[in-house]
């Protein structure tokens, strides 16, 4: 299968919706379409915090992923977090998430992030196993999350 990944435009924020509503669905994540979809246009619309992708099989649309810009003195400064990454289950354990993770490290390697972080769920043993082949390690840390709402 040939994948390729297009960098995402406003125009296609409903593609980019439905893979966000299928990724929290699986997850188990509270999906709110019109915190989701403000947070997707702000992203898209300023490439300073970072980029999202489409990631096709074959032409057709089969995911997407986020990169989102940190800066972190323990890492050395400027680094990334994959904020989301998702691939439709017919297409998974195929080797597009190693080739998507190739994809990013070498992106981010040109911009000269140092460090790229993602954040993966504990029971989730089939993306720890490819995150681990990838080079990511555990930190021996939590990510805490104080929700701060206006």
């Amino acid at each position: 299968m040939d994948i390729t990944l297009t960098v995402a435009k406003l125009s296609e924020s409903d593609t980019i919706m439905k893979f966000i509503q299928e990724l929290y669905e699986h997850e188990d994540i509270r999906f709110d379409e019109s915190i989701a979809n403000t947070a997707l246009s702000q992203l898209l619309e300023d490439d300073s915090l970072g980029y999202v992708w489409l990631i096709y099989g074959d032409g057709e649309a089969i995911g997407y992923l986020v990169l989102t810009f940190g800066y972190s003195l323990e890492f050395g400064g400027r680094d990334g977090l994959i904020d989301e990454l998702y691939i439709r289950e017919e297409y998974r354990r195929a080797g597009i998430g190693t080739k998507v993770l190739e994809f990013v490290t070498e992106f981010c390697n040109s911009l000269g992030i140092k460090a790229i972080h993602l954040v993966v769920e504990r029971k989730n043993n089939t993306a720890h196993s490819l995150y681990h082949k990838m080079g990511f390690e555990d930190c021996d840390r939590d990510i805490m999350t104080k929700w701060i709402r206006s």
